[in-house]
């Protein structure tokens, strides 16, 4: 072929081109031979194209057909061909046409793979995946499967549709060092040894909190960074070693402000990557509301299934596993006067849940430390029946009437004295409940909420200490400053989480910008003021020099694109990720190292002998 770089891609001929002269590159994704002729679908990243071979193509193009593989690299020229009535494929965007082989060339042959490009699909539609460690070891042919594909391109368009919203907003995109002073607060840093510094080492930011900052000091007063990201953690489906957020700050600002540009960016990235609007305004949820409600500070709103209040069930029999929770209203339990009495009202399932049923659900509730997981169900009658239905005979009426249930409604309740018990316990049984009866809204596919007005302090038991919910740099809200040190858990932070279908999707908040404010954080959770000084001292040595009020927020992008792409681990938006416990099986990552390498570095290794 005298030239055989490609004029048009896979996804790109319609009708319109009949009788065009093309050349095609890709990828054979499929082969067929049928009454002589030969069937070759060709593959790109844009779209899949037919290509046939006939009776009249010339002996070296139905030689070089013959002889085609799965994933053999090639090029195909070619005349575009109407396809008959009958053969015109509607699922495929170049369905109208064909293309007719002139000629073909093999730029490179494949070995036979190790796991199938195209679908492979069960009787119920099911799509069956390979070993995620073989995927990742091949990951680039794991790549060039279609669900992939889409998933790494819309992750560019959403970096790309970030930057033009925040860029049209007067937001500078400013890069922050990935080599940093290790602060060893939160998750553990990855640490790289200084050759030219013996026994100092470099750190890999967990976020670029600090520099952000030093950059609303430096007078930049709209900044964002598609950031990387390190924290040397135990990898999960929505977690990893590396990974990427969308990290903006802003100065002379406010709460409302920052949650006016996230609610912007969040709409221009769906409408402009999926077409999907979302609403103006998010809706918001204080932290306790979020756990009252829902038992989470990250719930899913696309069903309802509110927690309620039973605490007056205690007073209406001596069923004495509701007494404790139930006290725990009058108590100042873990900062709130709420009750640790909570029920779930599940409509119209009761027929559908048997005995064993309840008890999977009271296994989850037990996980989440539980004692366990009482129940009775509304029988057609009215009457209450099963679980602990002898124990309220009598009171349907009354309390049928303030928990809104009805005939064949399934009445779920947790107790606990201790209210965040009692709700984190019952929530995660709402959650499993969302799931196994479908509850999602299909109209309501992307529900983000705001969680505010969070704790800002929480008691360490084991170190018999204070210490900060989020970080302690988080401004707290001005009406507690002056009962920070007499009564740290009342305090609430101006801080900000949002959450996308019940996953956290970003944090934020403002941030302190008095060097005494942010000694007096300092001081309540144990730092001296030399440990402070030695930690973050060139912060607070910044803000004597004028610093300006303001806060940001870091929107997960490995998280967002994940949730957009109704996947369910990260795994799948990211090109080149470490599996579950943070190994790399295609380039073996982590590595030993030479030993010249660590004598460089001033290294030894005592604990592990190298292979």
């Amino acid at each position: 072929m005298e030239n055989a770089k490609r004029t048009v891609t896979c996804g790109d001929l319609k009708a319109a081109d009949v009788g065009k002269k093309v050349v095609l590159n890709g990828w054979v994704h499929r082969t067929r031979e049928l009454g002589g002729l030969t069937f070759i679908l060709l593959r790109d990243r844009y779209g899949i194209t037919q290509v046939v071979v006939g009776d009249k193509a010339p002996p070296a193009v139905k030689e070089a057909a013959a002889s085609l593989k799965s994933e053999y690299c090639i090029a195909v020229e070619g005349t575009v061909a109407a396809r008959q009535q009958k053969d015109i494929n509607p699922d495929m965007a170049t369905g109208e046409i064909e293309v007719e082989a002139s000629e073909i060339e093999i730029f490179t042959k494949s070995e036979p793979l190790p796991f199938a490009i195209d679908e492979v699909r069960q009787k119920d539609g099911t799509i069956v995946l390979p070993n995620e460690d073989l995927r990742l070891k091949y990951r680039y042919l794991d790549l060039r499967r279609a669900p992939m594909q889409h998933n790494i391109i819309l992750r560019s368009k959403v970096a790309f549709a970030t930057r033009e919203y925040l860029t049209g907003k007067g937001f500078l995109e400013i890069e922050t060092p990935t080599f940093i002073k290790s602060t060893p607060e939160g998750a553990r840093d990855y640490l790289v040894p200084s050759r030219v510094h013996p026994g100092k080492f470099y750190s890999l930011p967990q976020s670029p909190q600090l520099y952000k900052q030093l950059l609303m000091v430096s007078g930049f007063d709209k900044y964002f960074q598609i950031a990387r990201c390190y924290r040397d953690e135990d990898a999960r489906g929505d977690r990893q070693p590396e990974f990427t957020q969308i990290d903006m700050e802003l100065s002379f600002t406010n709460r409302e402000e920052v949650l006016e540009v996230t609610e912007g960016m969040m709409g221009h990235i769906f409408q402009k990557t999926m077409g999907y609007t979302l609403p103006a305004k998010f809706d918001r949820l204080s932290w306790d509301d979020a756990f009252d409600f829902y038992g989470t500070d990250k719930p899913d709103l696309r069903f309802g299934l509110k927690m309620q209040d039973a605490a007056f069930m205690a007073g209406l029999s001596d069923f004495n596993a509701f007494k404790a929770g139930a006290a725990a209203a009058g108590k100042d339990i873990e900062r709130h006067k709420r009750s640790g009495l909570k029920a779930l009202v599940v409509k119209n399932v009761a027929d559908k849940y048997s005995r064993k049923k309840v008890e999977e659900l009271e296994a989850v509730a037990k996980t989440y430390k539980a004692k366990g997981l009482a129940w009775m169900k509304v029988d057609a009658n009215g009457k209450f029946e099963g679980g602990i239905s002898k124990f309220f005979a009598g009171h349907e009426a009354e309390i049928c009437e303030k928990l809104s249930a009805e005939k064949n409604d399934l009445l779920l309740f947790v107790s606990d004295e201790k209210w965040q018990v009692a709700c984190t316990a019952l929530g995660a049984v709402r959650k499993q409940l969302g799931k196994d009866l479908n509850l999602y809204d299909p109209k309501d596919e992307f529900h983000f909420v705001w969680i505010i007005d969070f704790p800002y302090f929480a008691w360490n038991e084991d170190e018999n200490k204070w210490e900060t919910e989020h970080h302690m740099f988080t401004l707290p809200q001005k009406k507690y400053w002056p009962t920070l040190e007499s009564d740290p858990g009342a305090v609430k932070g101006d801080l900000y989480d949002l959450v996308l279908n019940g996953y956290e999707l970003a944090s934020g908040s403002m941030r302190i910008n008095d060097p005494e404010l942010q000694q007096r954080v300092f001081k309540i959770v144990g730092y001296s003021q030399e440990r402070a000084q030695k930690a973050f001292g060139f912060l607070v040595q910044a803000f004597k020099f004028g610093a300006p009020p303001h806060g940001g927020i870091a929107p997960g992008l490995d998280r967002l694109v994940m949730l957009m792409c109704h996947e369910e681990s990260i795994h799948e938006v990211i090109a080149f990720p470490k599996n579950n416990v943070a190994l790399s099986p295609m380039d073996e990552c982590p590595s030993f190292v030479d030993q010249s390498q660590l004598d460089e570095l001033h290294l030894r290794c005592t604990e592990t002998e190298q292979e």
